[in-house]
């Protein structure tokens, strides 16, 4: 048949496949499920019109699958540097401001900045600080901080 995808999946397959579709990552899920899809009949347009993405998407899963098995359908954990300078960040702000608020000075960027640069020789700017800040509050279970880039939000005229 010409246009069909010749998928074979053996039970052990499926089942991997149906464990991997139920994943919590969307880009896992969908690529499992494609070829569950692929195996039963469906063709690569059907696929990519069902996830919204290209036929060229769908055939390249179902190469990964080929060549990898369901492996090679996981997602690949991201690379890079170790956040270093965030990470200290972190630890000095989690240190200097677990004072009570009624004992300890007024932290900001700059001196938060110069104590990080003077206890661990780290150096690092206001606007990644910032955003270690940030990331780190929302991560460490406290509720994150809604930031609006310095404007206070608009109040609704019940006009529009």
């Amino acid at each position: 048949m010409v246009g069909r995808p010749q998928v074979v999946t053996t039970s052990e397959d499926t089942s991997e496949l149906e464990a991997l579709a139920l994943s919590l990552r969307r880009d896992e899920a969908d690529r499992a499920r494609a070829i569950l899809l692929s195996a039963s009949g469906w063709t690569s347009g059907q696929i990519a019109r069902a996830f919204g993405v290209t036929p060229d998407s769908v055939r390249r899963w179902r190469t990964w699958f080929m060549a990898e098995g369901v492996d090679g359908l996981r997602a690949n954990p991201q690379t890079g540097a170790a956040p270093v300078k965030s990470e200290a960040a972190l630890a000095l702000a989690r240190e200097v401001l677990s004072a009570p608020v009624t004992d300890r000075p007024n932290w900001t960027l700059p001196r938060l900045q110069t104590e990080l640069a003077a206890r661990s020789g780290v150096t690092i700017s206001k606007s990644q600080l910032s955003k270690a800040l940030k990331k780190g509050v929302s991560a460490g279970g406290a509720p994150a901080i809604a930031c609006t880039g310095g404007r206070m939000p608009r109040r609704s005229t019940g006009l529009g």
